[in-house]
């Protein structure tokens, strides 16, 4: 039988691979088979291009013109194109226009750049701020003080080393003594924590080893592309991911050259939306990867009611301050401001900068005498009021960079006339004083900033200090306010099919915190609060090891949503936790002694008897997880969107964050009920992409009886039917169905998930989830 062929334009789903040394093109081309036999039209790839020797991911691209070799080269890549053309499937890759790797002796781009200084033909290609520093790069990468560690810095030929870095030595002065050398390169080597208040180089967040990129120059877009649009012109691949278009100087354009070209193909991009955010509707592009849809999903199976009693339980349990995990906005006002202070000093330096440099050079009387602390302040005020990821050009800023902070802003000076300053820097953000170079500049380092906060303060820090429950701590995601309704879910998905059916959706990432199936255990702690709190209550008499009680309950929880697990995995989950959370030890400034006590904790808690007592519990309520794992899955897989499927999450999948997450995965059937239900929907899509594609339609579908909130129901096109169990715990103590149906739409209906089961008007959810706690029905013809 000749192959499918998949249509280009849109996919009807995907299947995320991630691609390393150990994972190579080969050994993805192997797994095709298998990934075809379940129903998607596309491989999603980590990105291909050549990285840092030995990268697990492939982020820390170096060279763009070529695919990366320890992947198989660019005829591995084609290898793989062809298998999986085959089997009837093509290539989305996901790839990196915001930076490269700060590593001078793999990035020959940048190399050249620390050799030949601002006249290299490669110097426009990096966000580097030539006037800081005496005009020299800052290097952060010695182990400490330059006194303490000189002489480890040798000079080889026309090369400087340090360890294992080389860099380029400035023509002419291999010779000199060591301290002029120095002084004599364009670049200079420091202690790495100066990297938090004086590096003048963008960053990728905070992160030193990752280099901003200039996109938004021609030149610069042609030459990082070159090789991407190659492929797609090729036909070796067929669309893109793009990863984080916010730290971007203009995303508005950046998207609007990529459409042009790319022809138009599809095209996600990893925006994170705040809740209620609408993606700029100017974008060319398909959509998000997913992660609104991933709140929402998540938000359907969480109970409103359960989620407040578990956080009051928390609080009684952890006693923690309220801005230190207590309440979730405080958090985020705590966190945002010590992420300005520390993690993300040099980038409000440098923003302040430029908004001193502009007021002090502006045309406009109002900008005139405004003091740099007085500009410092307004921005940090302003930014830590920020409840988005940034404003846009081709969207409202004065919808985000509200009034309403701006009066909240003020107080923070005691003279009047020096709060205007809030109000200088909000009418710059907003444009008001002109589109000039300098204007421009400061409206493109104010949001860039303001994604890295957002991105550092909310998911990198109070997602860790902010833990009642685990599962609404994801990427994307709203851990204050955490349950969607039923009403709120279908209005979500009515509005995605209406703007943006080919969005991407996700359950799992290799981003995620948690898998899905994780999140979806984590869920049912919401349904029993005081079964929960009863068990800590029990497990944790006494106290003894316990390094803090705000640790206690994510661990606690940590091994709930896992289920039996090696040691290893879970403390290494919990380390890197109580680093993010940076409340007791940090990645920059270890405390030895807690993380001994943590590490202490795991082995004898979490992972010792006590922990057996917290899997009695989860065994107990696996029907209850099982419901969430199953409904979560049919749900993402048959709401509006093109769903993305994580590598292994097919089947029952548990993972902690990243690097657990990105552990080697089993590609076979495993005959399980969650595998079964993913075929089958997955087979459906592709079987009727007019039911699921762009002209599709969705209906909600409303249960009736007694227990009718706990059936959450939509039909595809009035061709295809899910129905899900929703609160599946509170259901059986409040007596099951009982007389609750769900009206068919008119006609025959053939269950997909039991074949030869037929089913028309009004069933009782007793009989149509009498084998599962899911449902999957497809209209048969009259």
């Amino acid at each position: 039988m000749t192959p499918r062929r998949p249509d280009p334009a849109v996919p009807t789903a995907t299947y995320r691979l991630q691609l390393q040394p150990g994972f190579p093109f080969r050994a993805a081309a192997d797994a095709v088979p298998y990934v075809a036999s379940l129903g998607v039209s596309h491989l999603h790839l980590s990105p291909v291009l050549e990285a840092v020797p030995g990268s697990a991911h492939g982020y820390d691209v170096v060279d763009h013109t070529r695919v990366r070799e320890e992947l198989g080269g660019e005829e591995g890549l084609r290898e793989l194109a062809r298998t999986a053309r085959e089997h009837g499937l093509g290539l989305v890759l996901d790839i990196v226009p915001n930076h490269m790797a700060m590593s001078p002796r793999h990035n020959r781009a940048l190399w050249e750049v620390l050799r030949d200084g601002p006249s290299s033909r490669y110097a426009r290609w990096f966000d580097i701020d030539w006037e800081a520093q005496g005009g020299q790069v800052l290097l952060p990468v010695l182990g400490g003080p330059l006194g303490t560690v000189a002489g480890d810095l040798k000079t080889d030929g026309d090369v400087l080393r340090y360890h294992d870095h080389a860099f380029p030595l400035r023509e002419g002065t291999a010779g000199l003594p060591l301290p002029r050398l120095l002084d004599a390169q364009w670049y200079r080597p420091v202690w790495w924590r100066l990297a938090r208040t004086e590096l003048n180089y963008r960053r990728f967040f905070s992160i030193s080893e990752l280099i901003g990129v200039r996109v938004e120059d021609p030149e610069v877009f042609e030459a990082t592309h070159a090789k991407i649009f190659e492929l797609l012109r090729e036909g070796v691949v067929d669309g893109l991911r793009v990863d984080h278009p916010d730290g971007l100087a203009d995303p508005d354009d950046y998207l609007r050259r990529l459409h042009e070209a790319t022809g138009g193909r599809w095209t996600v991009v990893e925006k994170i939306l705040a809740d209620g955010e609408p993606l700029p509707a100017s974008w060319p592009v398909a959509g998000t990867t997913g992660y609104d849809a991933l709140r929402h999903v998540d938000g359907l199976f969480t109970d409103p009611a359960g989620f407040g009693e578990l956080l009051g339980q928390y609080r009684s349990f952890a006693a923690p301050q309220p801005d230190r995990g207590g309440d979730w906005d405080a958090t985020v006002r705590r966190a945002a401001y010590k992420v300005l202070t520390h993690e993300l000093a040099t980038e409000t330096d440098r923003l302040t900068r430029v908004a001193a440099r502009l007021c002090a050079t502006a045309a406009e009387t109002g900008l005139r005498d405004r003091a740099p602390w007085a500009l410092r302040t307004a921005l940090r005020e302003l930014l830590v009021r920020m409840e988005v990821y940034r404003p846009y050009e081709s969207a409202d800023a004065a919808a985000v960079v509200t009034e309403e902070a701006a009066a909240e802003a003020r107080p923070a000076f005691t003279v009047p006339e020096e709060a205007g300053a809030v109000d200088v820097v909000r009418d710059l953000v907003l444009g008001r004083y002109g589109d000039g170079p300098a204007h421009v500049e400061f409206r493109t380092r104010f949001a860039q900033t303001s994604s890295a906060l957002r991105a550092k303060s909310v998911e990198d820090t109070a997602f860790y200090r902010y833990v009642p429950l685990l599962s609404a701590t994801e990427v994307g995601g709203n851990p204050g306010d955490p349950a969607v309704s039923p009403e709120r879910f279908h209005a979500y998905c009515a509005r995605v099919q209406r703007d943006w059916p080919a969005t991407g959706t996700v359950l799992s990432t290799h981003d995620a915190k948690r898998s899905a199936d994780v999140r979806a255990a984590l869920h049912v702690l919401t349904e029993c609060p005081e079964r929960w709190a009863d068990l800590l209550t029990e497990v944790t008499r006494g106290g003894e090891g316990v390094p803090d009680a705000q640790l206690a309950w994510a661990a606690w929880q940590t091994v709930f949503g896992l289920g039996p697990a090696e040691e290893e995995r879970v403390r290494e989950a919990l380390l890197k936790h109580v680093r993010e959370a940076g409340l007791h030890t940090a990645w920059t400034e270890q405390e030895p002694a807690y993380e001994e006590a943590v590490a202490r904790f795991v082995a004898a808690g979490p992972c010792g008897e006590p922990g057996e007592r917290v899997a009695a519990l989860r065994a107990a309520l696996e029907p209850h997880v099982r419901a969430n794992v199953l409904g979560t899955a049919l749900v993402h897989l048959t709401m509006p969107g093109v769903p993305d499927v994580y590598q292994g999450t097919e089947r029952e999948y548990r993972a902690l964050v990243d690097p657990d997450n990105r552990r080697p995965v089993r590609f076979a059937a495993d005959g399980s009920d969650k595998e079964a239900v993913t075929r089958a929907a997955l087979g459906l899509r592709a079987r009727r992409p007019d039911v699921f594609g762009d002209t599709a339609t969705y209906e909600p579908l409303a249960a009736e009886g007694p227990a009718a909130a706990h059936c959450t129901a939509f039909t595809r096109s009035g061709e295809v039917l899910t129905a899900v169990t929703r609160l599946s715990l509170r259901l059986t103590r409040e007596g099951g169905w009982r007389d609750t149906v769900l009206p068919l739409p008119p006609g025959r209906w053939a269950d997909v998930l039991e074949p030869g089961r037929e089913l028309r008007g009004r069933v009782p959810a007793d009989e149509l989830f009498a084998r599962l706690p899911v449902a999957l029905l497809e209209r048969l013809p009259d």
